[in-house]
């Protein structure tokens, strides 16, 4: 069947084809004959809701201990050149670099090179310079970074809207530096959440200030490497991947835009600059979910209490400051920039990502170490002549269904 892009869309590794889950993973009330049901009604689900939002290409991912037990792929990397998706193909995932940032901060804490409640001012002494009219800057700690709650504003430049002469991204320190002194605090630090990028770039700043490596170098020696993300990096694409690399698109009112194309983060790669393929992100989720048979090399990366410390709530998150669909018992906090989900009965740690046309995100459910991990190339935007396709509600939408009917599946683990 062709797609409206007129590509064949294919499902490389279908639910289908999976093995199925052993019935002692499932709750008793279920037996693999039922999940196969489930995963046959999820591909028929994911596959319609892909068409209907308009996504030119999209992949998808469950993880039960570590491993992969389901993955479907839509659609293509690259529209030009007709080339699909699979499981090779490497996404941006834009803020969920933000995750990876405090992992490493985490590992200079450990390693007694900062504590968590230090002004960071100590390390920035340039952010004295911001305007604070509730108190002195020195009043800002590295944990109020961490938890978006010390009042810096949401995006990195000061601006709004989007003209063609903006920037991507700030690509030098001293450009930050410079627009410290138009840059207000906006609320009493520690009294809210308010998600901040200017708050996660000035922790990568931290990060290469105490280890003198660059924030990419540092990253790739001390995450990357020990859990064998061999395919994963920064910002511009190495040439022996770039044949996997995925395009990006915007959709609006019909008309299909592409993005920059192996965009430069600059100053803001710790805010946003990791690119992956999808099998890299297992071993990733899988380090964070945790597992007696690997903790030895996890703990290489970071110790087990000091991960499950960041998956504490620090400070609730309002209503008012999330898109949350009516009827829902729905709570949720902020970790050390994880965040903390509540929904559905069910406790989970997640985070999600938006930059240059990709939409991403993951949630774990700790207690049953079960996840996934999804990701769309396209940004379909909705106007008030047509809200018919939209990525952020597809995204909601497919968050919920496995939320609702997979994740129950799952009994906990003993010892969780």
């Amino acid at each position: 069947m062709k797609t409206r892009y007129g590509a064949v869309t294919r499902v490389a590794v279908s639910l289908l084809s999976i093995i199925l889950i052993s019935s002692s993973n499932m709750v008793h009330s279920q037996s693999p004959k039922n999940f196969a049901q489930v995963r046959r009604e999820f591909k028929t689900f994911y596959d319609q809701s892909m068409r209907k939002h308009g996504i030119v290409g999209s992949s998808f991912m469950l993880i039960q201990d570590g491993q992969v037990i389901a993955q479907e792929f839509f659609g293509l990397a690259n529209q030009e050149k007709q080339q699909p998706v699979d499981e090779n193909t490497i996404y941006h995932w834009a803020s969920i670099t933000k995750t990876f940032t405090s992992i490493a901060i985490m590992q200079l804490r450990d390693r007694g090179l900062l504590k968590l409640d230090d002004p960071i001012v100590k390390y920035l002494p340039e952010l004295n310079a911001v305007h604070n009219p509730f108190g002195d800057m020195s009043q800002i700690t590295i944990k109020h970074l961490m938890t978006h709650s010390a009042g810096f504003r949401s995006a990195t430049w000061p601006w709004g809207g989007d003209k063609d002469w903006h920037p991507h991204e700030p690509q030098h320190w001293s450009q930050l530096v410079a627009m410290m002194p138009y840059t207000e605090i906006l609320f009493k630090p520690g009294s809210k959440f308010s998600y901040s990028n200017p708050g996660i770039i000035f922790l990568g700043r931290v990060i290469e200030l105490l280890t003198k490596d660059d924030y990419e170098v540092y990253i790739d020696k001390n995450i990357f490497k020990p859990l064998e993300m061999y395919r994963s990096y920064f910002d511009t694409t190495p040439q022996h991947l770039l044949k996997y690399r995925s395009h990006s698109y915007y959709l609006k009112e019909g008309k299909l835009t592409p993005g920059r194309f192996d965009v430069d983060t600059g100053i803001t790669v710790s805010n946003g600059g990791l690119n992956a393929p999808l099998p890299d992100m297992v071993k990733y989720i899988g380090f964070l979910a945790g597992d007696v048979r690997r903790q030895a090399i996890y703990d290489q990366v970071l110790k087990r209490s000091s991960l499950e410390e960041m998956f504490q709530s620090q400070i609730t998150i309002e209503p008012s400051e999330i898109v949350q669909p009516e009827g829902q018992n729905r709570k949720n906090a902020m970790g050390l920039t994880f965040f903390i989900e509540d929904n559905f009965g069910q406790h989970f740690i997640g985070h999600s990502g938006s930059q240059n046309g990709f939409i991403s995100h993951f949630y774990l459910r700790p207690d049953t170490r079960t996840a996934y991990v999804i990701a769309f190339n396209t940004e379909a935007i909705p106007t008030e002549k047509d809200s018919s396709q939209d990525t952020r509600k597809l995204d909601r939408e497919i968050k919920d269904y496995l939320f609702q009917k997979i994740f129950p599946l799952f009994a906990p683990k003993q010892g969780t």
